[in-house]
């Protein structure tokens, strides 16, 4: 890439166990799951309950309507479902141009990095997934989100965001889902 490129990384406080139940089942049936699919997923994780177990005392049951499961293999599914409606917030904000389409998001489950050319176009992305994230119980955790810049400079420019009110670290390299980022663009598999 020729151009300096901005990055952020952000990270959810515990990004699974947030996803709201009723606002999952609301957007899977906007998007036209089968319904005896929907019945399936309504079955797996509607209507549960826990208790706490401490020694040989139980508590009473309460309903979860919290959270995708762990390990299970729809979970980042489900999170890719969730968190598009937070990032369908920013489409029409800028990005990086790539063969001609414009990307400000890559994603992976909870595993999220905006992109931009500018730091004031990073940040302008950033404050809108903050806000948009807090509408959907989604809580950004600025002490783990972090920020850094790429460039074929010597010297990459400074990447200075803030999250919540708070500074974003500046790093350098990064590790996004097995991949080391350094800050002349190169990626490397670890």
């Amino acid at each position: 890439m020729k151009k300096d490129l901005y990055l952020c990384f952000i990270d959810c406080s515990k990004a699974f166990d947030r996803v709201r139940h009723d606002e999952l089942y609301k957007i899977l049936n906007s998007i036209d799951i089968d319904g005896k699919d929907l019945r399936i997923v309504r079955n797996l994780y509607w209507d549960q309950t826990a208790a706490t177990r401490i020694d040989d005392e139980i508590s009473g049951y309460k309903p979860i309507k919290r959270g995708v499961r762990q390990g299970c293999v729809l979970s980042p599914d489900f999170f890719n479902i969730y968190s598009e409606m937070i990032l369908r917030n920013i489409y029409d904000l800028k990005g990086i141009r790539i063969g001609g389409v414009i990307i400000n998001n890559l994603r992976y489950a909870d595993h999220t990095v905006l992109l931009a050319e500018s730091e004031s176009e990073l940040q302008a992305i950033l404050d809108v997934v903050t806000d948009a994230s807090m509408e959907m119980d989604l809580d950004l955790n600025a002490k783990k989100t972090e920020c850094m810049t790429t460039s074929k400079n010597a010297d990459p420019p400074t990447c200075n965001l803030t999250s919540n009110g708070e500074k974003t670290k500046q790093v350098s390299p990064f590790k996004y889902l097995g991949y080391t980022i350094s800050s002349n663009g190169d990626t490397c598999q670890k």
